[in-house]
């Protein structure tokens, strides 16, 4: 359980929707005020081709994350394993290095070409990097081993873990919302799957996330995240939860500019 609750820590953090994907005008931002009083999004749309992020981004960043609150809205019928526990993050900063690359657009590993009305090049998380370094953050250089990313999908990638476990995370739907601010809302919901315990783990996690860019470069950027952990049709207490999330944590997340390229550990 001790791993679970790390991999509950490190859901994804970067969210922005290349193809439509629109939510209803100020739903999104609505959404995080109204912490932790949630439901389960429906305005959402499938998840398809990669996640594009503004220009302000590109490069090179450590990112600070700290949990600033948590919530079980359904206690004390029903608590998430793990969640006491997480207490003990409050307040405690990680830290960890990102980048944003240019790629050309792809669906389904297939290159788009400029000529048919698309960007040549877009700005995109490195998956495989980011997650690695978001990984090891949290859980220890020792207990993840490797991240890969399906080639023919960017929503689908599996962290494999020490002692043969392997979290598969695959993106199904996403929602975003921009302002005129220099701000951007996004909602992304996956699915995850651990195997190699006693028996495989699955269950379903939303994250939202309000990006803000700063006039300053000491952060350059600030982030406001709320991860939402939602029962699995497997779990005996699935129909009592509802619509309604099991586990709620919210994060501050600071972006700082990093001159020089940073290298993961192998």
């Amino acid at each position: 359980m001790l791993v679970m609750k790390g991999i509950w820590s490190f859901c994804l953090l970067f969210l922005f929707l290349l193809w439509g994907g629109e939510a209803f005008a100020g739903e999104l931002s609505e959404r995080l005020a109204n912490f932790p009083q949630w439901e389960k999004l429906t305005s959402v749309q499938l998840a398809s081709g990669d996640l594009v992020y503004p220009e302000w981004m590109a490069g090179t960043w450590k990112v600070t994350s700290t949990l600033v609150d948590l919530a079980a809205p359904l206690a004390p019928e029903i608590v998430t394993p793990g969640f006491e526990g997480n207490r003990r993050q409050l307040n405690q900063p990680v830290s960890f290095v990102v980048r944003f690359v240019k790629r050309q657009p792809s669906i389904a590993g297939l290159k788009i070409l400029p000529q048919i009305g698309y960007k040549s090049s877009i700005l995109v998380a490195d998956r495989a990097f980011n997650s690695l370094n978001l990984a090891r953050a949290y859980l220890g250089d020792e207990a993840v081993l490797l991240v890969k990313v399906d080639p023919d999908s960017p929503n689908r990638q599996i962290t494999f873990l020490r002692s043969s476990r392997q979290l598969v995370s695959i993106v199904t739907a996403r929602a975003t919302e921009t302002t005129s601010d220099c701000k951007f809302i996004t909602t992304e919901v996956f699915q995850q799957l651990f195997k190699g315990g006693s028996r495989p783990y699955f269950n379903s996690v939303e994250s939202t996330t309000a990006y803000h860019k700063l006039p300053t470069s000491n952060p350059a950027i600030e982030a406001d995240q709320v991860t939402a952990v939602y029962l699995s049709p497997q779990d005996p207490d699935y129909f009592k939860g509802g619509s309604r999330p099991v586990a709620l944590y919210h994060y501050r997340l600071e972006f700082f500019p990093q001159e020089l390229p940073t290298t993961p550990k192998e």
